[in-house]
């Protein structure tokens, strides 16, 4: 029988529940802040990122996890015994995190070429963000302790993470304006106009699908769009942030909507928060 472990960061936003009784390992993004290094997860919980957020004028940079932090890892699940490694990273667009990871098992196999055919390492790109691929990294790490092949279990992730969207809303665009990710003179002019964007995550890109005035108005857009893109019938998350409500109201409408609730709430962490904000709330579902 295979011994296979599951690596991913810590953008997948998975459980700390789930870390844990599965044994995924979640290797951390490092913030940055006031002169200061934390490790997310570890010595930065969530509500305190987004008090960081909320109160400094300063916004927290986050550091990609380097090629050295895999590979020792790799060395390590190596020594233990394991038959194959199945790595899950966060969108290689946006961060070098994944081209690290692919250097890392180039540089493992150099090191020890007696390994190759007897270790496997698999590295795949999110394509998103938080349970984008935190849902099929959680999949996976459940279809490995019930004997299923790296291969098999590699090949559903792909296929996943290559058919999942996000409709995702900020409930404000200071935070995206300050990490860059929408251009300041838009930010600002919508923020004026008390517009919000709906934003579509999707083939390792981030785009504006649409813009409702008002808060009011996000979540039934954001239900409809889903309701028209989702395969029937299939599993679907929520994410959100610092206010749990609008995540729970989200989940209360598509479960009223769909006929059944969804299978995971997500709740973003540092990386995803620093560039987005702390409230923030959206669907995560596969298309059609």
């Amino acid at each position: 029988m295979p011994k296979i472990k599951i690596i991913t960061d810590s953008a997948s936003d998975i459980s700390e529940k789930d870390e844990k009784e599965l044994g995924i390992i979640v290797m951390p993004f490092k913030v940055a802040h006031g002169g200061k290094s934390y490790i997310s997860r570890v010595e930065l919980t969530n509500e305190q990122i987004y008090k960081m957020l909320e109160e400094s004028d300063e916004t927290p940079t986050h550091s990609q996890i380097t090629a050295f932090e895999f590979t020792e890892t790799f060395e390590k699940l190596f020594a233990e015994g394991y038959t194959d490694i199945i790595t899950v990273t966060i969108n290689k667009k946006g961060s070098s995190t994944y081209d690290n990871a692919c250097l890392a098992k180039k540089n493992f196999f150099e090191d020890h070429p007696d390994a190759k055919g007897k270790f496997g390492i698999y590295v795949i790109d999110g394509v998103g963000y938080t349970g984008a691929y935190g849902y099929p990294v959680k999949q996976a790490a459940l279809k490995a302790k019930k004997g299923e092949s790296a291969a098999s279990i590699a090949e559903y992730v792909e296929d996943w993470v290559q058919h999942c969207t996000i409709f995702f809303a900020p409930y404000t665009l200071k935070y995206a304006r300050k990490s860059g990710r929408i251009p300041s003179a838009a930010a600002f002019a919508g923020e004026l106009m008390g517009l919000r964007p709906i934003m579509r995550i999707q083939d390792n890109a981030i785009t504006t699908d649409a813009k409702v005035r008002g808060d009011k108005n996000i979540i039934p857009r954001i239900i409809e769009q889903t309701v028209e893109e989702m395969i029937p019938r299939t599993p679907y998350s929520i994410v959100y942030g610092s206010d749990r409500s609008v995540g729970d109201e989200l989940a209360a409408a598509l479960t009223k909507r769909l006929g059944y609730p969804p299978e995971e709430m997500y709740q973003i962490g540092a990386a995803i928060a620093i560039n987005a904000g702390p409230k923030v709330v959206g669907s995560i579902f596969r298309r059609r």
